[in-house]
């Protein structure tokens, strides 16, 4: 069974290293959605794969490491594209949640990045 929780945050980014004339290497920011894909044996007593409240608390300090916030300076973030932003959070909250299955950090909602941990 899969499972997904989704999550929101505001945060303002720039590219390094994207030409100087790229848009996206001035500051700006977004309206972010993390959706938290989780895989596992559906328990017959409780019904969960996992509780949606003990995936919230494992995820809110992650969550609250980014919202307003300028990703650029959080460690790991120096270049917080899409991409690297599922990495570093798959990287936080996997050792923590040992059934996630995938990490979609969404810039827009037409534009987004999934990690799968591979």
């Amino acid at each position: 069974m899969k499972i997904t929780q989704a999550f929101t945050f505001e945060a303002a980014h720039r590219l390094p290293n994207v030409p100087t004339t790229h848009k996206c290497h001035r500051i700006h920011g977004h309206s972010y959605r993390v959706e938290l894909q989780l895989k596992g044996i559906v328990d017959p007593r409780t019904g969960f794969v996992i509780d949606f409240f003990d995936v919230e608390k494992v995820f809110g300090p992650v969550l609250e490491s980014l919202d307003h916030h300028t990703l650029n300076n959080i460690d790991g973030l120096e270049n917080p594209t899409a991409e690297n932003i599922a990495v570093w959070i798959w990287r936080k909250v996997k050792p923590l949640l040992d059934e996630l299955n995938s990490v979609k950090v969404f810039e827009t909602p037409s534009c987004w990045a999934e990690f799968e941990g591979n």
